[in-house]
């Protein structure tokens, strides 16, 4: 049984239905849905989602996620951009978080898509804030570049979990030195781009584990800490070793904070885009 603090509430009802028949009538996908966010109903009633570009199939199985898995095959719908960003302006968002399903069968790694996402998207909705929280594009620095030309405000990309548990929570080939070199690309490329990663806690990691992954992110430039505790979506995933209460997320901010991070988020519910337009706006004018 989960703990009491793992409880969501629904803030309004029709919010969620509203937001529900706009993703249907455009077509598009969110990673609220595809991996069986826990704020999906707070999120939706309050106007916010992320979408998830690429289709829902994604090509790698980490142990974390209940994203499906397979080959697309190379198949890319490239009306999406276009469908996107209609329907960003028709909800009229200020703020919207994009990310993917890993596309190992795409030369590119799908980084032209991404950048055709994220220019009709501003394109639609001036002056819209837009994250993107990519995948690493299998370490190309060419599909990294692409995607940066296309000017996204944020950049995350998730470590995940610790360096140890690494191999037996992630896809093979998504390895903890792959991140963090793409977080460390990314500053490279464009140093004035904001930064985010995020760890799950409760996979099985010690806190001397917890604190190493924290300085490897701090070395590799993030500017925003997201710690959220990993919920097991279905039996086909990995078991939750410890549910962690909210005083220790409480705990793991305030250290966060002491390393020299810009922001931090930290809580049993929160994901990488939970909040997110707040954290952005904390952070430049904080």
């Amino acid at each position: 049984m989960k703990p009491a603090w793992l409880k969501v509430t629904v803030a309004e009802v029709g919010a969620v239905e509203g937001m529900r028949e706009i993703l249907s009538r455009y077509g598009l996908h969110t990673v609220c849905q595809s991996a069986r966010c826990p704020n999906l109903p707070r999120c939706w009633g309050a106007g916010t989602a992320t979408f998830m570009i690429l289709g829902d199939v994604c090509t790698r199985r980490c142990r974390f996620c209940a994203t499906r898995t397979g080959w697309p095959g190379g198949w890319v719908d490239g009306e999406e951009p276009e469908r996107l960003g209609r329907a960003v302006a028709e909800l009229g968002l200020s703020y919207v978080v994009l990310t993917s399903v890993d596309r190992d069968d795409l030369p590119d790694g799908g980084a032209t898509h991404w950048a055709r996402c994220i220019r009709a998207v501003k394109e639609a909705r001036p002056g819209v804030l837009v994250e993107a929280l990519i995948p690493d594009f299998s370490g190309d620095q060419s599909s990294l570049a692409e995607v940066l030309r296309a000017e996204p405000d944020v950049v995350g990309h998730n470590l995940e979990t610790v360096r140890r548990l690494t191999p037996s929570v992630r896809d093979p080939r998504a390895s903890y030195e792959l991140s963090l070199e793409v977080l460390r690309r990314v500053k490279e490329l464009s140093p004035r781009t904001i930064t985010k990663s995020s760890l799950l806690l409760g996979l099985g990691e010690t806190e001397d584990e917890v604190r190493g992954a924290l300085r490897d992110m701090r070395e590799a430039g993030v500017d925003i800490v997201v710690l959220g505790q990993y919920l097991r979506p279905g039996p086909e995933q990995l078991p939750v070793a410890r549910y962690l209460p909210p005083e220790e997320y409480a705990r793991w901010e305030a250290e966060v904070r002491r390393m020299g991070f810009r922001a931090v988020v930290a809580g049993p519910l929160v994901r990488t885009s939970f909040r997110a337009a707040e954290v952005y706006w904390e952070l430049v004018c904080g």
